[in-house]
């Protein structure tokens, strides 16, 4: 008996989901990307509770995401009655024998929660099966020649051959990330041959045949269930969350400079209002977005997702988006741990002074966040010198602000020195407020040079996968 673990990949955020809701009729496709033809492809993820509701009326109440693993449940129930006739139909049995076994194991163990994924699968053990089972029946017809002792030795020697030379190419990075299971099918298979010969008299090749074909009719279940009824593909999830990820990274700049301005103006040490669950999500979301870019690599054609799509770049796109994840729990720890810095007269009437800078820097910056999301979400090219005015807008409101805070330091530590009772008190304050803001504002800069790197990857998948051009943006 053969252990896996079946991985099911879904996305913890609700946000992330809501992707085919606006669909634009002239978003280009990705080059020989005709639609894959399921029987229910077209329809939309949205209308997965519209679907059910006439007969379950409680899933109108269930999110979309718990609707998708109700359907999958149900598809795994679907594929293993299917598969379970080869024993309930005598027809059937009488074919295949108690090997009817083989197919349903590999419903049990292929079947996943993405198309890509029950593919890829499907395909890795398919693979295995036949190199495994075809080196396997050859040393063991080689082994039945020689017979008595040298049968047993022939063996040994193939299985320990085999078996270290697949254990180290397993564990090389390119293969363990997409072939994994299928050399690990593959040892499986060459040890159930040759063992399975040593005590049985049964012909070598009709046992290989009769497995193959039980291990081919359980794919075939497989896949065609998760293809053809209300198929989930990972390169539409893995599209959703990395768009999405913009909008959710551009409120939490917004919500960061909002509560930096009410911190200045009520002069309170006030605990910050805005989340910062998504960006420590986004932190560990590496391994999910590999996962997912590795499943939509297996997929077939479909909708707007063709071969040789350029996945690769999603994952460059979410490492930058990790990077500005990072900066941001700074700025928001920054916030947190501030100790009143807007205490002295001379510093408040500076706050109001740079107030609109910082607005303007976080409308700049969220903008274009904003922007890059929706231009991937409609799949549509944007250049990054469409969008570089108001990232230079930015750093010149942050190079007015700097001159600002160091003019009005100045100022103050001049005070400071005509006031020499008072000297040690506010040279401590002077100094919390200076390091404050700098720290602030040189974390801000930090994030405009994030932003502007992240428009250059998204301007290079654009390009890569033939987004449509748009001469015009709407600010």
């Amino acid at each position: 008996m053969e252990s896996t673990h079946v991985i099911s990949i879904t996305n913890n955020e609700k946000e992330n989901v809501v992707h085919n809701k606006e669909k634009n009729n002239n978003n280009k496709t990705f080059p020989f990307s005709p639609s894959f033809p399921t029987i229910i492809s077209h329809v939309k993820e949205k209308k997965f509770n519209m679907s059910f509701v006439p007969i379950f009326p409680s899933f109108s109440h269930l999110s979309e995401q718990e609707t998708k693993n109700i359907i999958h449940s149900i598809k795994v129930g679907i594929s293993l009655v299917l598969v379970s006739l080869l024993y309930l139909l005598d027809p059937l049995y009488e074919q295949v024998g108690e090997n009817a076994m083989w197919a349903i194991m590999t419903v049990v163990v292929i079947f996943e929660f993405s198309a890509g994924a029950t593919l890829g699968k499907g395909l890795n053990r398919g693979m295995g099966t036949i190199v495994g089972g075809g080196l396997g029946c050859i040393a063991a017809i080689l082994a039945q020649k020689l017979g008595g002792v040298g049968n047993s030795i022939i063996i040994g020697i193939c299985i320990f051959i085999f078996g270290a030379i697949a254990t180290y190419f397993r564990m090389i990075p390119r293969i363990k990330r997409r072939y994994e299971y299928g050399v690990m099918i593959f040892i499986l298979t060459l040890n159930l041959v040759l063992v399975s010969v040593v005590r049985d008299e049964q012909q070598v090749w009709e046992i290989a045949r009769d497995r193959l074909l039980t291990i081919v009719i359980g794919f075939i279940i497989c896949i065609s269930v998760s293809f053809f009824l209300f198929p989930l593909w990972a390169s539409n999830e893995f599209h959703d969350s990395t768009h999405s990820s913009f909008q959710h990274l551009a409120n939490a700049i917004q919500g960061c400079l909002e509560d930096y301005m009410r911190f200045a103006d009520e002069k309170e040490n006030e605990a910050t209002n805005t989340n910062f669950t998504f960006c420590k999500t986004l932190l560990n979301s590496k391994s999910k977005d590999e996962l997912l870019a590795n499943y939509a690599k297996w997929e077939p054609l479909h909708g707007k997702f063709g071969y040789s799509y350029p996945w690769q770049n999603y994952l460059k796109i979410g490492e930058v988006n990790r990077e500005l994840a990072a900066i941001i729990l700074v700025l928001g720890r920054c916030l947190q741990t501030s100790k009143k810095p807007m205490e002295l007269q001379s510093w408040s009437e500076t706050i109001q002074v740079i107030e609109p800078c910082f607005e303007a820097i976080g409308s700049n910056i969220v903008w274009t966040l904003k922007e890059l999301g929706e231009s991937m979400k409609q799949m549509r090219k944007i250049h990054a010198s469409q969008i570089s005015t108001k990232l230079k807008a930015s750093r010149a409101e942050i190079s007015m602000v700097v001159k600002i805070t160091i003019s009005t330091s100045k100022k103050i530590s001049t005070i400071m020195l005509n006031n020499n009772d008072e000297n040690n008190n506010c040279y401590d304050d002077d100094d919390d407020v200076s390091l404050a803001i700098a720290s602030f504002l040189f974390l801000l800069k930090e994030v405009v040079n994030k932003v502007e790197e992240l428009t250059k990857v998204v301007e290079q998948l654009g390009d890569i996968a033939g987004f449509i051009a748009h001469s015009t943006l709407v600010t």
